[in-house]
Parts: C-alpha cells; sequence; structure tokens
C-alpha cells in the first residue's frame, strides 16, 4: 500500500480536507480558501463524516494538463486504497460537478485564472494589490468565474464583482434578477471575510450608477452588453436513462458486456464479484460500482475504467464519475433500481437512506403531545397538531359538494371523491388543510357504473377546492391523496378508529351494497400510531406478518393476527368488524383452521420478513425557475437552509414518502402552473419506480411544521423583512 505524508492526517477529522496538485505532489490548500480553485490546475478533496465515512473528489480545471490530472488520478486511488477502499470516489470538472461536491461550498465556488505553472499560489494575504473581476451566475448553485478586467465582459443580465483587495465592489446588471444579487452579495462577503481576514470593503454598485474608483479601473465605460440566456443548461428534467454494464479485465485490456439495457435495474443484478458500470451518459453522470468479492486489482482500477469508458463512447469530458464501494452508494445511484434495499432492509414500507451525505437523519420516535414544540418530529412524520381540530368532510356529486353524515366519518367509499377540511389553531391563528381524496382504480373488476369515481368528479374537485381556498382568503394548505398515500396526519383525524377504506361503492344513500361475496381489510399502523383498513382483493398472497386482516366471507368472520401486529392494529380490528356485523374467530399466524385458507382461495406465499421501518431518506431541495426563458429544475446543493428558498420561485422538497410544492409570492404565472405538473413529472419519471405520492401545494407565509421541521431552526419572522435588506446589512 502507497502511503504519502499528506495521508498521515487524512480523514482523521470530520470535515474538507484539500489538496492541490503540484510539480506532481500533494499541497495542502488553507481552509479560508476552500471553495476557490484555480482553472489551470488540479485538486484532490477529501470529506470525512462523523459516522465516519468519506468521499474523495478529484477536482480538473478546464485548462489542467494531463500530467496532473493523471497524478490526480493516481492520489485519488492511493487515498482510498490508504482508507480501507470504503470511500466512494468522485471526478469533478469545473462547471460540471456534482451535487454532493457543490453542496460543501454554500457561499459558491470561485474560479481564478491561472495555476501552479503561472506561478499562482494559494495563500492567504491581506495582499491589498488584488486586481479582478468575477463573473457570479446561478441561483442555487453559485459560481464567480474570473474575466477579462474590461467593461466588455460585463452583461446587463448578471452580477460581478470587481475585486480591488481593499475595495470589493458588487456591480448589479439592471435586469438582473433580486435572489441572484442576494447570492452574488454572498460570494462578496465570503471574499471580505476569508480571503481578506475581514480587512476589506464591501460596496452594492448599480448598472448606470459606477463610483469614479471603478472608471479608475476598468477605463471609460462602454455600452454594457445585454443579458444572455443560459443555453449550456441540461435540462435536468429527469431523464435518467441508465444501461448495466459488467467489466471484466479492467486491469488489463478493458472488456465491457450489457446486462440490462435500460432502468429501472434489479439489485439482484449486481454480483459481488464482479465490478460493473452504470452508464446514464445523457445525464453526464457515470458510476462504477466494486463488488465486495471482486479481485483487487479491478477494485483499484475503477476510476480508470470509467475514464476509459467515456472515451470509449465518445461522452463530453465533463461526464461526472462516481466509484461506489457496495454499502456506500449514492442517492443518484440507487434510484436506478426499482428495488434498492440496504443490507439492513426489508419490505417494508419503501423508505431507504442514503451514507452518501451522510448524516443518517435521525429517526424521531413518535410523540403527539410534543408535535408543536417538536418541529423535526412534525415534519418526519406529517403530523401539523395531533389531529383533535375540527373536521367537515363532503362528496363531490354533481359537480357540487355535498356534505357527508358525520356518523360515518372515517368511512371511504371508492366510487366517491372526498373534500375534506380540517380547521385547528396555531398560536392565535386559525390554520386550514383541505384534503382532497380519491382512489386511482388500476384493476378492472370494478367496472360496475358508479363503483368509481369519474374523471368528472376529479376535475369537479381541483375547482371545488380553490372555491373553498379562495373562500378562506387563499391561505389553506391543499393536500391532493390517493388512496394508499394518505398522510398520517389524515389518518389522526378520526380519534382513535381507523381510516376504513372500501374498494368500491360510495356513501350516497343505498351506496354501500356489494356486502355479498368475500372480502378481506388489510389493517396497518403507520409510524406514528394512526391506523388505516384498507380493502384488498381477497387473496392469501395478501397477508403480511406484520400486520391484522380482517376476512369476511359468506361463511365466517375472521381476525388474523401477524406474528409482527401491534396491539393498536387489533384494536382498530374491532371497528371493521362492528362495521362488517357477525360473530368473530380469532387466527392467530401459523395455526388457521382450513376453512380460513379456503375462503382466501388457497394457500400462497406471503411477506413474511419483519418490516424495518424507521430509516429515513434525505430529503432533497429543487427550484423550479423559467427566469432563463425556460422552465428548469435544479436541485440545491448541500444540506439546504430556509434562505434556499427563492422567493420568487416555486420550490420542490422531496421527502420520499411526500412531495411539497413552496410557492415563493414572487413566483410568476408560468412558474405557478408549470410547477404541479414537473412535480408529477418528477415522480412519475423516478427511476425507483415511486407513483401517486401525495403533493402538497403550500404558500409562503403560511408554512405548516410538516414542511418547516424538514429545516434546521426555521424562522417564522423571516418573510417580514426583505432578504437583500438583511444581507445588505452584513456590508
Amino acid at each position: 500500500m502507497v502511503s504519502h505524508k499528506e495521508f498521515e492526517a487524512a480523514g482523521k477529522e470530520p470535515g474538507l480536507q484539500v489538496w492541490r496538485i503540484e510539480n506532481l505532489d500533494l499541497k495542502p490548500v488553507p481552509k479560508a480558501l476552500h471553495g476557490s480553485f484555480y482553472t489551470g490546475d488540479a485538486y484532490l478533496l477529501l470529506l470525512t463524516t462523523a459516522a465516519p465515512s468519506h468521499n474523495i473528489h478529484m477536482w480538473l480545471g478546464d485548462e489542467c494538463s494531463q500530467d496532473e490530472s493523471g497524478a490526480a488520478a493516481i492520489f485519488a486511488t492511493q487515498l482510498d486504497d490508504f482508507l480501507g477502499g470504503g470511500p466512494v470516489q468522485f471526478r469533478e470538472v469545473q462547471n460540471c460537478e456534482s451535487t454532493t461536491f457543490l453542496g460543501y461550498f454554500k457561499s459558491g465556488i470561485k474560479y481564478q485564472k491561472g495555476g501552479v505553472a503561472s506561478g499562482f499560489k494559494h495563500v492567504v494575504t491581506n495582499d491589498m494589490d488584488v486586481k479582478r473581476l468575477l463573473h457570479v451566475k446561478g441561483r442555487r448553485v453559485i459560481r464567480a468565474t474570473e474575466v477579462d478586467l474590461t467593461w466588455s465582459s460585463f452583461n446587463k443580465g448578471d452580477c460581478f464583482i470587481i475585486d480591488l483587495g481593499k475595495d470589493i465592489y458588487q456591480w448589479c446588471g439592471s435586469e438582473c434578477n433580486r435572489f441572484e444579487r442576494l447570492k452574488a452579495s454572498e460570494v462578496a462577503i465570503d471574499i471580505r471575510d476569508n480571503e481578506r481576514n475581514g480587512r476589506a470593503k464591501l460596496q452594492m454598485v448599480e448598472e448606470g450608477e459606477e463610483p469614479a474608483k471603478l472608471t479608475e479601473v476598468l477605463g471609460p465605460k462602454t455600452a454594457i452588453a445585454p443579458s444572455t440566456p443560459d443555453d449550456d443548461k441540461v435540462d435536468t428534467g429527469n431523464k435518467k436513462k441508465g444501461v448495466l454494464y459488467m467489466i471484466s479485465d479492467a486491469s488489463g485490456s478493458m472488456k465491457v458486456t450489457s446486462v440490462a439495457p435500460s432502468s429501472p435495474f434489479k439489485q439482484a443484478m449486481l454480483s459481488p464479484e464482479e465490478c460493473y458500470i452504470l452508464d446514464n451518459g445523457v445525464d453526464r453522470n457515470i458510476f462504477v460500482w466494486k463488488g465486495p468479492k471482486a479481485n483487487v486489482s479491478e477494485r483499484k482500477a475503477a476510476m480508470s475504467a470509467g475514464q476509459q469508458f467515456i472515451k470509449d463512447k465518445g461522452y463530453s469530458n465533463k461526464t461526472q464519475i462516481q466509484v461506489l464501494p457496495a454499502g456506500g452508494e449514492t442517492t443518484l445511484f440507487k434510484q436506478f433500481f426499482s428495488d434498492w434495499r440496504d443490507k439492513d432492509e426489508t419490505t417494508g414500507p419503501r423508505k431507504a437512506y442514503t451514507i452518501g451525505r451522510i448524516a443518517k437523519v435521525e429517526q424521531v420516535p413518535f410523540d403527539a403531545s410534543s408535535l408543536h414544540s417538536n418541529k423535526a418530529m412534525a415534519a418526519q412524520h406529517g403530523m401539523v397538531d395531533d389531529g383533535k381540530g375540527k373536521v367537515q368532510i363532503w362528496r363531490v356529486e354533481n359537480g357540487d359538494n355535498v356534505p357527508v353524515d358525520p356518523s360515518s366519518y372515517g368511512q371511504f367509499f371508492g366510487g366517491d371523491c372526498y373534500l375534506i377540511l380540517y380547521s385547528y389553531r396555531q398560536g392565535s391563528r386559525e390554520q386550514h388543510i383541505i384534503y382532497t381524496w380519491w382512489i386511482v382504480h388500476t384493476s378492472s373488476h370494478h367496472t360496475q357504473q358508479g363503483l368509481k369515481c369519474t374523471q368528472d368528479e376529479l376535475a369537479a374537485s381541483a375547482f371545488l377546492t380553490v372555491r373553498m381556498d379562495d373562500s378562506m382568503g387563499g391561505a389553506p394548505v391543499q393536500v391532493r391523496v390517493t388512496q394508499g398515500q394518505e398522510p398520517p396526519h389524515l389518518m389522526s383525524l378520526f380519534q382513535g378508529k381507523p381510516m376504513i377504506i372500501h374498494s368500491g361503492g360510495t356513501s350516497r344513500k343505498g351506496g354501500q351494497s356489494k356486502a355479498g361475496g368475500t372480502r378481506l381489510f388489510h389493517i396497518r399502523q403507520s409510524s406514528c400510531r394512526a391506523t388505516r383498513a384498507v380493502e384488498v382483493e381477497p387473496t392469501a398472497s395478501n397477508l403480511n406478518t406484520n400486520d391484522v386482516f380482517v376476512l369476511k366471507s359468506p361463511k365466517a368472520l375472521y381476525v388474523w393476527r401477524g406474528v409482527g401486529a401491534s396491539d393498536e392494529e387489533m384494536t382498530a380490528a374491532k371497528h371493521v368488524v362492528g362495521f362488517l356485523g357477525g360473530t368473530v374467530t380469532q387466527v392467530s399466524e401459523g395455526k388457521e383452521p382450513a376453512d380460513f385458507w379456503s375462503a382466501l382461495g388457497g394457500k400462497k406465499d406471503y411477506q413474511t420478513s419483519k418490516s424495518l421501518q424507521n430509516t429515513v431518506q434525505q430529503p432533497r431541495l429543487f427550484g423550479c425557475s423559467n427566469k432563463t426563458g425556460r422552465l428548469i429544475v435544479e436541485e440545491v446543493p448541500g444540506d439546504f437552509t430556509q434562505s434556499d428558498l427563492a422567493t420568487d420561485d416555486v420550490m420542490i422538497l422531496d421527502t420520499w414518502d411526500q412531495l411539497f410544492l413552496w410557492v415563493g409570492k414572487d413566483a410568476n404565472a408560468e412558474e405557478r402552473n408549470g410547477a404541479p405538473k414537473i412535480a408529477k413529472d418528477y415522480v412519475d419519471s423516478d427511476p425507483s419506480g415511486r407513483k401517486g405520492l401525495p403533493i402538497t401545494t403550500i404558500k409562503q407565509g403560511a408554512e405548516p411544521p410538516t414542511f418547516t421541521g424538514w429545516f434546521q431552526a426555521w424562522d417564522p419572522k423571516m418573510w417580514d423583512t426583505d432578504p437583500l435588506e438583511r444581507i445588505r446589512a452584513r456590508f
């Protein structure tokens, strides 16, 4: 194993370490200059988490030489080896970095001209004879690139930083956008505080109001170019098409054989004895997966195999490469598999977690009494309160909402579409949530008229929701829910009674027919103790060892208890029995009478592994913006905060089992109207095959704790002041 004196201290403490390749050796970059890169150089970065786990990144500037990029690759492989082969390795190229990498530099990345070869050093100076012009671009990912110090570099649509050492000017084009100004200010503040040790003066300059000092440096002002659209933006519309290849003899004359021509893949396709390439070249991503039992030389050659593959395929040299050890797969990789399970997971309700961005989200045990104070718990469990507020339910009928009889609250019929209005107090304000609920019918055996909620009713429900929303001043939170994806809060509204869902029928007079035949109800408790009973196809393969089932046949009524079922699930079964009527026979899993199986049409295999429900997927935040002339979606890198919510955009927060659409108060009509479709497409095109998640729309200033709890230290007063004023105060 090759060691290097720089490796001795590598990865011992949590945090980021950065080295530059200088004369084919490693030289550390001082902490204050992390995030600043010379475009003529290559770098090696190591992120260590508290776990500990490690990410190794090699970063290549546009002008770096073959020798330097070759040296960076060798050091990356040696460092990986030194750390036991467990790190995830990334190859990063200027302007096309991974979100993982960008997340390390929340106040932006700076690209400087030159490099080692031209004598440029990384030193923190109180150096006051700096003269440079930085062009700042980006809304989620901020990049400040050094350009020629002349007026012809400027344009009206962006912000520029004129850095003169003791004076730093932020110049804002007349067409530049508020949120982008905000982000440019963060870069300027970062230069002052880190690179100048706080010793420089910051000034904001508007186009047309330039002080004399700028014309001294830049010469007499010439005409400023109009703003340019960012046309090189690859539209991240989740194209996510992948091809899976197996690599053989990576250390010799590498060969690749196709394993599966298109995603989604099955996890079983990855044999532990082999190494694989997942080719997502359309999105400029390549993943190399190292089987834990593959031979050592092959595992060490993983990164070079990826680079060779890019050449052979003729892909852009900007393509990112991630090298993944088994057990260290990133979210991005796992989402190409329809059945991905991490080691300790079984087929419970699908919740994965990532080792990638590493803080495993702490699972917060559920305690309803502390909901209001504990925002993180409210968010993880989707609970705004304990469900003891006021509930009103309507059924959509002939384009209008008809009240449902309160005695049948909690019973939902597949032939109906419902509006549920929940009102509760938060502090002194009354808050409202409007749920729309219906069943998406895929099976064909309920074809009689009236057993399905119709398209017309669905369309009417959307209109009625808007009408109800308007009558309350537009502040309610709206949640569209399909059967099977009910958020825990909705299930808790029936105070100790389960939500009972019938696969067909209607709550209209005489609509609960279809009571003949055999019916099976599946009872499951969610992670926050609310239960629901859902009617399923009466067949033995639907049983599950973790739950309780109620089976009614023309001859008998059974309550079946799985080994892993809870007492609350048994209590909920009583309500279902009460509704179905009849004398009950209790059945324990493994001791079923023959009549029980024959009522289900014979014995079949069913789910018998213990479900693991306490892992939480890392949440992801995306912005939808058409500031560039077309609607694009970009992920916010790193640990997001409340200030990443751009008030002039619509944001999507993906918490794995639900999506939130957050509408900024200055978002324009196209963003407001286009975002719901983007959110839906985002879920439908998810390579892992998630479908039909609840999508909750939230307006800026009326965020419920189910949303705010995903943000560290949410400040409800933040929206009362202008973000630009707040950042100006730091100038």
